[in-house]
């Protein structure tokens, strides 16, 4: 969600992603909190806030719109034409319908998950993809160079004479993906999936059907992928309104204080260059890293604390505590052994606070190496798509051990 916030020429569905996206976590939260009251055991509250979920992304998707090509972003409005600037304000609140229309689809039956966590891997698998196998040629000074980094070793290796010297450019080239960065993206993937399988198992059972036994799973990603997400929301939205504010006022020492920006040669995107958009942006190199520790310093705080911070807050508003769990086990008639119903809640604060908050610093320390290393999609993409995709991996063998019961195996 960061990189398509960061960027002026993001694709329409890429636009059209984010505004439901936040429109979701605002809901949630407000749901959380007990601004709004919902009672999701009760239809008529579940349809409310679904709709009321929907309006308010159709609201955020008009209001981006607008935003954007008032802005300048896609040339101005005098250039353009007013016909022109209408023509891409529908084109973009079109494509937040689409999404929503799309996740309403699966939320129906017609699939498995959730439609925008769905299209948020999609959409960074398709940029892994691509920049790995991209035929793309690119003039970058050297020559025409293929943007894939795959594709690009096996050129230079069959082009050039000196082999080793072909190696060292595949792995370590400037401003386009390397096979470093490649390799870099795998291992975070499998660091990942890795710590996925972290956990401390509780065991419970029934207090009325004597021998049945169960067990209430805390893993160390507690609360998921939601801590980056969370946090790329916060990012985007400054990302958002700092480009709004640059490209009107620049100059403004508070505007300035907030991002400055510029134009990328290689992708043609705007990048933050100053103020705090630029301080809580991963460092582009490790030679960026060299020349500006500071930055690289407080971007990794930035992270670590924030992760920790939102997954925390998270259990509160989600439903999940130690007191919301104690809740739910005590309304299952299940208790722990060797426990009265009494301690069950601080039995479980022994737990749950302290995975949620050192899950989210994982996620936040995965998500800065992932960046450190120059992984391809950013760390925050790659978390994202693989909490994504292994959540869909569990849900799917839910469903299979489901069916196997249902037929008797």
């Amino acid at each position: 969600m960061r990189v398509i916030l960061a960027s002026n020429r993001g694709t329409v569905m890429e636009l059209g992603i984010t505004p439901i996206v936040t429109s979701g976590l605002v809901m949630q939260l407000l749901a959380g909190s007990k601004i709004i009251e919902v009672d999701n055991n009760v239809r008529e509250d579940r349809a409310l806030l679904n709709g009321a979920q929907k309006l308010l992304g159709i609201l955020i998707a008009v209001g981006e719109a607008v935003a954007y090509v008032l802005s300048g972003m896609y040339g101005s409005v005098g250039q353009l034409g007013v016909g022109n600037a209408i023509l891409i304000i529908v084109q973009l609140c079109f494509a937040g319908i689409i999404v929503i229309c799309l996740d309403e689809l699966l939320q129906k039956g017609y699939g498995l998950g959730s439609g925008i966590s769905l299209f948020i891997a999609t959409n960074i698998c398709e940029s892994i993809i691509w920049k790995a196998f991209s035929p793309t040629t690119i003039n970058s000074g050297r020559g025409a160079e293929f943007e894939g980094a795959v594709i690009a070793l096996f050129h230079l290796l069959i082009t050039r004479t000196d082999k080793v010297r072909a190696l060292r450019e595949a792995f370590y080239r400037q401003n386009l993906p390397n096979v470093t960065n490649l390799l870099a993206t795998v291992l975070i993937f499998l660091i990942v999936i890795y710590f996925q399988g972290f956990r401390v198992v509780l065991p419970v059972r029934s207090k009325n059907a004597r021998g049945q036994q169960g067990s209430y799973p805390i893993k160390l990603f507690y609360t998921s992928n939601m801590p980056i997400i969370l946090q790329s929301a916060l990012v985007s939205n400054l990302y958002f309104i700092s480009q709004l504010l640059h490209r009107k006022y620049s100059g403004n020492f508070l505007v300035d204080l907030l991002g400055k920006w510029k134009e990328s040669e290689y992708s043609g995107q705007s990048v933050p260059v100053g103020g705090i958009a630029y301080y809580v942006t991963a460092p582009s190199s490790l030679a960026d890293m060299a020349a500006n520790p500071f930055h690289a310093l407080f971007y990794m705080v930035f992270m670590l604390t924030a992760c920790a911070l939102f997954s925390k807050t998270w259990i509160e508003v989600s439903g999940s505590s130690a007191r919301d769990v104690a809740k739910q086990l005590k309304e299952q008639q299940m208790v722990m052994p060797g426990h009265r119903d009494s301690n069950l809640q601080k039995e479980l604060n022994r737990y749950i606070p302290t995975a949620a908050a050192f899950g989210g610093m994982c996620i936040g320390a995965l998500t800065v190496l992932a960046d450190f290393m120059g992984a391809i999609g950013s760390g925050t993409g790659i978390l994202l798509a693989v909490t994504i995709i292994y959540q869909y991996f569990e849900t799917f063998e839910k469903e299979k051990a489901s069916e196997l019961g249902l037929f008797g195996f």
